[in-house]
């Protein structure tokens, strides 16, 4: 075999490298949030709350999604065309699900006496799932379009690296959210 085609295989393709390298800044910046979250909570002035519980149900929905984009890559890479459309379209309907619980979750705070102008802790709160949802946003802007590239009519190229890429990223924002939950369900 040729040597030069042995080296290109080895290489990561630049999407995905780009992809690892955002992935590691935004997960810097979430540490540096849940690290300032645990020093103020030290102080006198700490008002200790319960999360909405729809973000648990929000949970399931991201968790569900992960799994659906999993399948979808796996039967695009299979060439089940039909197969894929239905399951990026699922993934897809999560994604905006997952966003209006978490907008759901939101609203609940405020109703509850917890504006974003509130307590500190609160605060910390929108901030850190407001980010996380920025990012999850992202994320659904990318399902949105593997939808719309799933359902046009004419196919350039069966690459599989968008899907890869966009599905990483998704998994990548579902393990992030599971983090941020635990930790501020245990960190209050």
């Amino acid at each position: 075999m040729n040597t030069m085609t042995l080296e290109q295989r080895k290489k990561i393709h630049p999407h995905k490298y780009s992809l690892w390298i955002a992935m590691g800044s935004i997960t810097m910046m979430f540490i540096g949030f849940t690290s300032a979250y645990i020093v103020k909570r030290a102080q006198a002035n700490w008002l200790a709350f319960e999360l909405p519980h729809i973000f648990w149900l929000s949970t399931a929905v991201i968790l569900l999604s992960s799994l659906t984009i999993h399948l979808a890559l796996k039967q695009f890479k299979e060439r089940n065309m039909r197969r894929y459309k239905q399951l990026i379209t699922v993934t897809a309907i999560l994604g905006v699900a997952f966003a209006v619980c978490q907008w759901i979750g939101f609203t609940q705070l405020k109703n509850v006496g917890l504006p974003l102008d509130g307590p500190v802790s609160a605060s910390f709160i929108y901030v850190i799932v407001g980010v996380h949802m920025l990012h999850v946003l992202g994320g659904v802007v990318a399902l949105l379009v593997m939808f719309a590239r799933a359902y046009r009519t004419r196919i350039r190229t069966y690459s599989p690296v968008p899907i890869e890429v966009a599905a990483t990223y998704w998994h990548f924002v579902d393990v992030l959210w599971i983090y941020l939950l635990i930790f501020l369900s245990i960190a209050r």
